[in-house]
């Protein structure tokens, strides 16, 4: 586990996207394509609004996030629409977006389909995780209703994931995907969360999902 401290957000914020965008723009050279996957929620915002706007060939890059809840885009709680709002626009707008949900009364109706979806895409050229105080990531929560499926190294890219914590039900990636990523990164802010990431290396898996990926990553961290 690699960490990088920042003296604030804003130069974090900057930082971050540049180095998400120069390897993007190594992967589209060496191969023609890329995949980008990103988490949901305010604090990767800044992020966004700085990489969206880097001249890429977007065109060629597939974007979906780490996990969804299982609500439509209308709903203020849905990352797909914080997606569009917040990244998908000026030169990222040709990017295309690989969906993590669609119209139905539960994950587990739409989960083949959406697999299919984002399997060609795999393994994830670019992978931007948060991490919550409680130490999940994407939506891999502590007490989920099948967290020891979705951390084992046979799990599916793609999971139906239920915990008390999470609210709505939720679609996510699992540890198997996030950690097979080429370039992997976690974004956190604030003391709390630096004392979580840094509690989680010693902590059995199921109690801190982060773990699964910490070996793998780059934590970029501001207060």
């Amino acid at each position: 586990m690699k960490i990088i401290d920042y003296p604030d957000r804003e130069l974090m914020a900057l930082s971050l996207a540049d180095r998400l965008a120069s390897e993007l723009s190594e992967t589209l050279r060496m191969q023609g394509h890329a995949s980008l996957c990103l988490p949901g929620g305010t604090t990767p915002g800044p992020v966004f609004d700085t990489l969206s706007g880097v001249d890429l060939d977007w065109a060629k890059v597939a974007v979906f996030l780490n996990d969804e809840r299982w609500v439509p885009e209308d709903n203020p709680r849905s990352n797909t629409a914080l997606l569009r709002a917040r990244f998908l626009r000026g030169p990222a707008a040709a990017a295309r977006l690989i969906p993590l949900y669609a119209a139905a009364p539960t994950p587990e109706d739409r989960l083949d389909e959406l697999t299919a979806g984002i399997t060609p895409h795999l393994p994830i050229s670019v992978l931007l995780l948060g991490m919550g105080a409680d130490m999940h990531t994407a939506s891999l929560f502590p007490g989920a209703d099948r967290l020891a499926q979705a951390l084992a190294p046979d799990a599916p890219a793609l999971m139906a994931l239920r915990a008390d914590a999470a609210g709505e039900p939720r679609i996510t990636l699992t540890a198997r995907v996030l950690k097979a990523a080429l370039r992997l990164h976690i974004l956190i802010t604030g003391a709390d969360k630096r004392a979580a990431i840094e509690r989680a290396a010693s902590l059995p898996l199921e109690q801190a999902p982060v773990r699964a990926v910490l070996s793998h990553a780059t934590i970029h961290w501001a207060e």
